[in-house]
């Protein structure tokens, strides 16, 4: 850019000099001729004039460069230190325009099993067991977590670093651990309330330190009826996976797969809760596919619940709306057997 400035700058100064001895020389001829020297020199005023236009732009166009340039290297070095600070940017690839499709679309309902009525009896509480003898079964925890999407990935790790960043690496263990017990708190607090004698489900105590997750899904315990089973393993045989339910009981009348939630910020969206709707999905089909249960369920029910006793956020699955989870989960299955 400053070259070709340089260039038309020496030839504005050229046609300038040209033009000047042009006129001195035909300064004799201009008592014969004034009418073709006025002609000439009106000629060359037009192409002095558009050069200076050109010469014009150019120098706007050559500062607006420099000013570009100066924005791009300051996004650069913003980028660089977010870089540093989170880690490197992970491109995920543009989605598909076809949406994937299973390759053994394998029903979510079991057709030996019937709906049945709920008999009130013991809870189930069926214990996780695995055989050493053969080969290792994977949960669908670690299944959605071997399978996570790289844009999912990308902001959990962000995450963490910036917690890091704020507590050190010991506060944020620290900070893990904590949220960890809360939640086992939680679900060992809810266990309690649906097995205690006393029907009232307001009066049981709870530890100080979860009460406000009690307090926050009060009133979805109150639409929970017939209790099946709690914190019950379920296990596909056939697909080859398993995993442990939090809860199977009425909700509003619906048999669902209830999954316990603790959070500091709000979900009032499904979308917010990322994976749980597959998890949800795949206890459901876990759950039917079992032989140890003899009914089966077609509906989830995902509670959000909040420390400070905000109102639960629920979001119920119908037999509709699980089915593309469902198909989901089964192409994270298949994801999980190719690595």
């Amino acid at each position: 850019m400053t070259i070709n400035l340089i260039c038309w700058l020496t030839l504005v100064w050229t046609v300038n000099l040209t033009l000047s001895r042009s006129q001195r020389a035909s300064g004799i001829s201009m008592t014969r001729d004034a009418s073709l020297f006025k002609s000439t020199d009106t000629e060359c005023t037009y192409i002095k004039h558009d050069l200076l236009n050109f010469v014009t732009n150019q120098e706007d166009a050559f500062k607006q460069g420099l000013r570009t340039k100066g924005i791009m290297s300051h996004r650069v070095s913003n980028t660089i230190q977010l870089q540093q600070l989170y880690g490197p940017v992970i491109r995920s690839r543009p989605p598909s325009k076809q949406p994937k499709v299973p390759k053994n679309l394998h029903p979510l309902l079991n057709e030996a099993k019937g709906q049945s009525e709920y008999v009130p009896g013991p809870l189930a509480r069926i214990k996780l067991q695995r055989d050493s003898n053969k080969t290792s079964i994977p949960s669908v925890t670690r299944i959605l977590q071997k399978t996570m999407p790289p844009d999912q990935a990308f902001y959990l790790e962000r995450w963490k670093r910036r917690m890091i960043a704020e507590l050190g690496e010991e506060g944020f263990q620290e900070y893990s651990s904590n949220i960890f017990r809360q939640g086992k708190l939680f679900h060992a607090a809810i266990e309690d309330t649906f097995t205690q004698e006393t029907p009232s489900k307001e009066d049981h105590e709870c530890p100080a330190e979860v009460s406000g997750y009690i307090e926050s899904v009060s009133n979805v315990l109150n639409d929970i009826t017939g209790v099946r089973a709690i914190e019950s393993a379920v296990n596909h045989s056939a697909l080859r996976y398993l995993g442990i339910v939090d809860c199977v009981a009425q909700y509003r009348g619906s048999l669902c797969v209830i999954d316990w939630k603790t959070s500091e910020k709000p979900k009032p969206s499904l979308r917010h809760t990322y994976d749980n709707p597959l998890q949800v999905a795949a206890y459901i089909g876990a759950l039917n596919s079992d032989h140890i249960y003899n009914y089966q369920v077609e509906n989830g029910l995902i509670v959000v619940a909040y420390k400070d006793g905000s109102p639960a956020h629920t979001h119920f699955l119908n037999s509709e709306k699980i089915m593309p989870f469902w198909e989901k989960w089964l192409l994270r299955l298949e994801e999980y057997a190719e690595k």
